[in-house]
């Protein structure tokens, strides 16, 4: 079974053959992919219509719109293979449904997904018309342009006003179709994918047991710290990992300053005589932040939203850092609720003093992309392509970013692509 890298490569190999007009390389990698989907079925279609064949084209046209029934662009290139092949009849439905997918919208633009190009209400409409002509139906035809110039008066002034006078003489008129060249291409972001990644850069030596190392800079091993013996705690900073109970546990990077690494900078002494963990001065207080585990910080009471993240940035990464933070809003369900600001901010701070357990505080995040908010499916999706997020109803997504309005980005069990807006509510 081929691996999702090379499903996208082979894609992106097919467009450019089509941009190289070497159509039988085209058809070939784009066939490669398994059961496609109906981004796929369409530029295989759209190839066979710059072929030549027609016929193939409207079988590929066919499965398109079979597995996308609101893909009004398909039923829009089908009219056009229709018509290029005399079915005049079939390519007036399709003309008429690729309209009623429009749903009285001026247009729809399929440049996010991948298609440069824009599906505009009066280019059908104009294609009505010209099946229409071939129909013999000459007012009908006159009346769709007419329609067609209220669509979309302002670029299509001219070229309308020239195809009314060939109506009007009862001269035919060829259809509009997607330029020439024009598919479904992946997203930048997968393509970045195919290129190798060295993530584990170049070896370099930092400690040797070796005297002849030393002389360059190498530092000398140093010695192991006994079992069970922790560095002392003059040298953790305002940072410390607890568990429910309170048990102290020391940070990962006690080892490292054991070790002869570099100290994080000066701190309060977070011990008191006999080893255990002291009170909290009163100007300090924890609050509790969720990620990939939980870890209680002190932090100064009022601090401002910078100070919370630098804070963050000591125990976690740099893509929790960026991610979004939420509190738990008070009542029986508590829900999460974006931070939107220092004044949110201030404003929890004074609702926390009221609070026993204190200020609850989630951060979320997606390849170091904040969340902006979360949806539960209403419905199951099941991915058109490589770049859709797939679920099942009643899955919660993260959403990051807001495409269009009928399509969102999200992240979902550790993967990142699109999904229609109307298969979610919010949460």
């Amino acid at each position: 079974m081929a691996s999702l890298r090379d499903l996208v490569r082979d894609w992106h190999r097919g467009v450019q053959a089509v941009e190289r007009e070497d159509w039988g390389s085209a058809l070939c990698l784009f066939s490669r992919v398994p059961a496609p989907p109906a981004r796929m079925c369409f530029n295989m279609g759209c190839v066979h219509l710059l072929a030549g064949d027609p016929e193939a084209a409207l079988r590929a046209f066919d499965r398109a719109v079979t597995h996308d029934a609101c893909m009004a662009v398909g039923f829009f290139q089908r009219g056009v293979a229709n018509f290029q092949l005399e079915r005049f009849q079939e390519a007036l439905s399709d003309f008429r449904d690729a309209l009623a997918q429009l749903r009285d919208n001026a247009a729809i633009d399929y440049t996010q997904l991948g298609l440069r190009f824009r599906l505009r209400a009066w280019e059908v409409l104009y294609n009505v018309a010209a099946t229409q002509c071939q129909l013999g139906l000459w007012t009908e035809a006159y009346d769709s342009l007419v329609e067609a110039m209220s669509k979309w008066p302002e670029q299509a002034q001219d070229s309308l006003d020239a195809a009314l006078d060939q109506v009007q003489k009862q001269a035919s008129l060829q259809p509009q179709q997607v330029p020439r060249g024009e598919v479904f291409r992946p997203r930048r972001q997968h393509l970045e994918h195919l290129q190798p990644v060295d993530f584990l850069g170049k070896a370099k030596v930092v400690a040797s047991a070796f005297p002849e190392d030393q002389c360059s800079g190498v530092c000398p091993q140093q010695s192991q710290i006994e079992t069970g013996s922790y560095p002392s705690a003059r040298t953790l900073p305002d940072l410390i990992v607890t568990t429910g109970a309170g048990q102290l546990f020391p940070p990962l990077w006690t080892w490292l300053l054991a070790c002869g690494g570099p100290s994080p900078g000066p701190a309060e002494d977070l011990e008191g005589a006999g080893g255990t963990a002291t009170s909290i001065p009163e100007p300090w207080v924890t609050i509790t932040v969720q990620c990939a585990f939980t870890v209680a910080l002190e932090a100064q009471r009022g601090a401002d939203l910078s100070s919370l993240r630098a804070l963050l940035g000591q125990a976690l990464t740099r893509h929790a850092q960026l991610g979004q933070l939420s509190y738990q809003a008070p009542g029986e369900h508590g829900h999460w609720v974006p931070i939107s600001g220092e004044e949110a901010l201030q404003s929890l701070w004074l609702d926390s003093d009221t609070v026993p357990r204190g200020l609850q505080l989630q951060c979320q995040g997606a390849g170091g992309r904040p969340v902006l908010y979360q949806v539960v499916a209403q419905h199951s999706y099941a991915a058109q392509g490589p770049e859709d997020l797939d679920f099942q109803q009643g899955d919660t997504v993260d959403v990051l970013c807001e495409v269009d309005t009928a399509w969102l980005e999200g992240h979902r069990d550790g993967r990142i692509g699109i999904f229609p807006k109307c298969f979610v509510a919010p949460a």
